[in-house]
């Protein structure tokens, strides 16, 4: 990493479920160590109420969050770009990190389907964290 406060970008398709999931996940755990951002490449209209309810009871508020379109500026400025499904639309820049979180879309799942995916998410995201900046 080149830059002193790491920067991550969440990508998948809808930006409703799980790039919001990550998002909110690793804002927590890092507490202002890592820049986060989450979009899509065809962003829905709203959340999936099943995330905003899991991470509801994770303690996290996203009731404010708006699904995002990518803009390439923000892939062109973080450090690492994560995917989640968004196959040929995601971007491809040299010289970022990119990783491919292959998970279940939560789309049309059960709010016990959508634990098990942010179990997994936030998983990911505690391994992403030490990764970038350690465990202190």
């Amino acid at each position: 990493m080149t830059a002193a406060v790491p920067e991550v970008l969440f990508l998948c398709v809808h930006n409703a479920g799980r790039s919001q999931m990550a998002a909110a996940l690793l804002e927590r755990a890092a507490g202002g160590r890592v820049v986060v951002h989450s979009a899509g490449s065809a962003p829905g209209e709203t959340l999936n109420p099943a995330v905003v309810a899991v991470l509801a009871e994770r303690g996290l508020d996203i009731t404010g969050a708006v699904p995002k379109r990518l803009d390439d500026s923000i892939a062109r400025g973080s450090d690492v770009v994560v995917t989640m499904g968004c196959g040929d639309a995601c971007p491809v820049h040299p010289g970022k990190r990119y990783l491919d979180w292959e998970l279940a879309d939560p789309a049309g799942r059960s709010i016990e389907e959508v634990r098990v995916i942010a179990d997994e998410i936030e998983r990911r995201v505690d391994a992403l964290l030490d990764d970038l900046v350690g465990s202190g």
